[in-house]
């Protein structure tokens, strides 16, 4: 049973954190055929794009025009959004093509308390569905449904006329396990960890002969914060990641506009070494570390030297089209090293702003027909007050 409770919460952060079908395992022996060395993290739903426009956009969002869901990307560029305050809900099917009851909810807002300061919020919700808990034998000892949340409370600052600045601080919480155990020291409970973020925003217009164009430059390292521990022997990374981005948008006239997104991101946790038969560390660094030596080991510790670090990075590129600030339609590209969770897809999908409403749906395809996240759908509903209050009047 108490092996079964294991195989539940490592199947549980893979199928979150890689999202593929094979598992691997996160200690490597000498020897090995497999190239593969994925980074383990608890609480991965966190890296998981929650909105329809980012979500379109192959995982865009550290330098796109500001959103209602920046407080995700990056909550530096509320202070560069044309609203005051503004509220959206976001929910995505997740994994559909395995299971019917497992979904992400998100909500997010703001507000803009002076010209140049503003509040953001936003809460996640992941329900990984019902989950039957068997001994050894496979005999069912108790049906549980895991539910991972996070809330989080942003503040952003504009630091000149083109540049913002955001903190933000995170509760998180990942019940995997409903306290089954075995008594002793294979007793499980859920995870807790406290959490923060670092954001920039650069926002700048330029003028291109008559044209307007706006480029954007991001930065974010989000989920600083504590290790997360299911028991009293495990002790987890939550997933710390930068986040660089770019963005580029051309008017081609008071109807018509184009804009291009980039991303590169990496995890800031350690990354698992190469053990020897007697579990001693023979190529690359004990990931036995503290957060903050995490955070920096994470840069060169890759067994396989600068080559394996740069494998770490995945990229996300979007286009967004919108005419008349009414409908919008996109497209985008995720890619991640094969060695490092393979994942790549395309996703596309359209946005419809109908007076002080909003609404964006994303579809994504995936490069190979056995990934588990094919066909995932996201829905996204928002409102603006500033227009809803005229629409009152």
């Amino acid at each position: 049973m108490n092996r079964t409770i294991t195989l539940t919460v490592v199947c549980a952060l893979m199928a979150i954190n890689t999202l593929h079908a094979q598992i691997t395992t996160s200690q490597d022996v000498v020897g090995r055929d497999d190239k593969s060395n994925i980074i383990m993290t608890a609480a991965s739903f966190l890296t998981i794009a929650p909105d329809s426009r980012a979500g379109a956009l192959g995982d865009a969002g550290a330098a796109t025009t500001p959103d209602i869901y920046s407080q995700h990307w990056n909550p530096a560029k509320y202070l560069f959004h044309e609203n005051r305050s503004s509220i959206g809900a976001c929910y995505t099917p997740w994994l559909r093509k395995y299971v019917d009851d497992m979904s992400i909810m998100y909500l997010a807002g703001f507000n803009k308390i002076r010209r140049n300061q503003a509040v953001g919020y936003s809460m996640t919700y992941f329900n990984l569905g019902d989950m039957p808990f068997t001994d050894v034998n496979g005999t069912v000892v108790k049906n549980f449904s895991p539910k991972e949340f996070a809330f989080d409370l942003s503040y952003s600052l504009k630091l000149a006329d083109n540049l913002s600045g955001a903190i933000a601080m995170r509760y998180i919480y990942s019940n995997l396990t409903g306290g089954i155990s075995v008594g002793g020291s294979d007793e499980t409970h859920a995870g807790h960890s406290v959490a923060g973020d670092i954001a920039v925003f650069y926002h700048k217009e330029l003028q291109v002969g008559e044209r307007t164009s706006t480029l954007g430059l991001g930065a974010t390292i989000s989920n600083i914060g504590t290790k997360m521990s299911y028991s009293e022997v495990s002790d987890n990374f939550i997933p710390t990641n930068l986040k660089l981005g770019a963005s580029y948008k051309f008017d081609f006239d008071e109807f018509n506009s184009i804009m291009f997104a980039f991303d590169a991101n990496k995890l800031l946790v350690p990354t698992p070494p190469i053990y020897g038969e007697n579990g001693e560390v023979v190529k690359g660094k004990d990931p036995d570390v503290s957060v903050p030596t995490g955070i920096f080991q994470s840069f060169n510790d890759a067994p396989g030297g600068m080559s394996e670090e740069m494998k770490e990075i995945s990229y996300s590129m979007g286009l967004e089209y919108v005419y008349a600030k009414t409908l919008a339609g996109r497209i985008g590209y995720f890619s991640e090293h094969k060695d490092k969770g393979g994942r790549k897809y395309i996703t596309v999908g359209m946005g419809l702003t109908l007076r002080a409403f909003t609404f964006d749906m994303a579809y994504l395809v995936t490069t190979s027909s056995a990934n588990p996240l094919q066909n995932t759908i996201k829905f996204s509903l928002g409102v603006n007050f500033d227009k809803l209050k005229k629409i009152d009047k």
